[in-house]
């Protein structure tokens, strides 16, 4: 009888292992999906009001389907999105994937920077395991909320075993986008997110996950940046150009010490002639200066009317401004070799 029970033993544990439920970790840092407000049919509510037990408790069909654990980061609407949460956001995110009995990470965010957080993470995890970020349109007070669906779906592309090694992901309204691509691109309406260079890579229907591409340019394992060390990042500031442009915007940027400025250009990232010059002369004093668009899709590219050799300028690639941002600012933790940062622009 000693053997057979050892053989009993032996499938017990071996079941065990076989049918273990995935450990899936939330962390929440605020927004609409943790909104609330005083009625379901009216717009105004508060972001970040829900806490994260909360949120897990309101799709109790994720407990089926993983072991959830919760961790509130922060509490705050994503407009109050700030580097010292991006910091310990992305610092614990590689502690937790570090862990063998971790198995990925969902995390809800706010719309509003969605986009750069993510990309934030997409560039400083050290790990091919999952990372989902997640949000709604709506609070969980409005009729027809579409955060539990959303994060439904969102801890089944965790949990599914296509999504290593693709990044850092942003599941929304059923699609599933590259953290590098993606963008917010209507103010109100649940499909809002969309990626305008490469299109959505998958979609999540009722969690049935279902992928299409893999993203090429580099990213988490293959990342040179590590913020496991750092307390601040070097200040970047955005420049959005228009007709009549002043030059008061550049020097202001310059005078508070920004180590960089991203400028949302015109078309190919065109700039204001005085601007132009603004901008070169800023370079001159160590400012590290990058071209893009205030368009929506498409590359800003070396080869345009701007002579960024001449002027020592970079050009941003197919990023939009927001996440040439990022980049910038994790490329001046390395460098501010105007020749080694471009090349980040066209690696990442």
């Amino acid at each position: 009888m000693k053997p057979f029970k050892q053989i009993l033993v032996f499938l017990f544990v071996c079941s065990s292992v076989l049918f273990a439920k995935p450990t899936i970790y939330i962390l929440a840092t605020g927004g609409t999906i943790a909104g609330a407000g005083d009625s379901e049919i009216k717009s105004s509510y508060s972001a970040g009001a829900v806490t994260v037990d909360k949120l897990i408790a309101a799709v109790p069909a994720i407990n089926e389907i993983a072991a959830i654990k919760g961790e509130q980061i922060s509490s705050i609407g994503s407009q109050e999105m700030n580097n010292q949460v991006w910091l310990k956001l992305s610092k614990r995110v590689n502690e937790l994937l570090a862990q063998k009995d971790v198995d990925g990470i969902v995390v809800t965010h706010g719309t509003d920077t969605m986009e750069e957080s993510a990309y934030f993470l997409h560039l400083t995890v050290k790990s091919k395991k999952p990372v989902v970020f997640v949000g709604a349109m709506r609070s969980g007070t409005s009729m027809s909320a579409d955060g539990p669906m959303n994060l439904y779906n969102a801890v089944n592309v965790a949990i599914n075993k296509e999504s290593a090694g693709k990044g850092v992901l942003v599941v929304m309204n059923d699609e599933i986008h590259s953290a590098r691509e993606v963008t917010k691109t209507l103010t109100t309406s649940v499909q809002t997110f969309a990626s305008p260079n490469s299109g959505k890579i998958g979609t999540v229907f009722y969690g049935n996950v279902e992928y299409f591409m893999q993203p090429l340019k580099a990213h988490t394992v293959n990342s040179e940046f590590d913020v496991s060390k750092l307390q601040s990042l070097p200040r970047v500031d955005i420049l959005f150009a228009h007709p009549e442009d002043s030059t008061v915007f550049v020097e202001a940027s310059v005078n508070a010490s920004a180590k960089g400025i991203i400028h949302a250009g015109m078309g190919n990232g065109n700039l204001f002639p005085s601007t132009q010059d603004a901008l070169a002369k800023a370079v001159k004093e160590g400012v590290v200066v990058v071209r893009s668009s205030r368009v929506t899709n498409g590359a800003t590219t070396l080869e345009g009317e701007v002579d960024d050799k001449a002027f020592g300028f970079i050009a941003a690639n197919s990023l939009n401004a927001q996440k040439a941002r990022v980049l910038l600012m994790l490329g001046l933790t390395k460098t501010n070799n105007p020749k080694e940062l471009q090349k980040m622009f066209l690696k990442y």
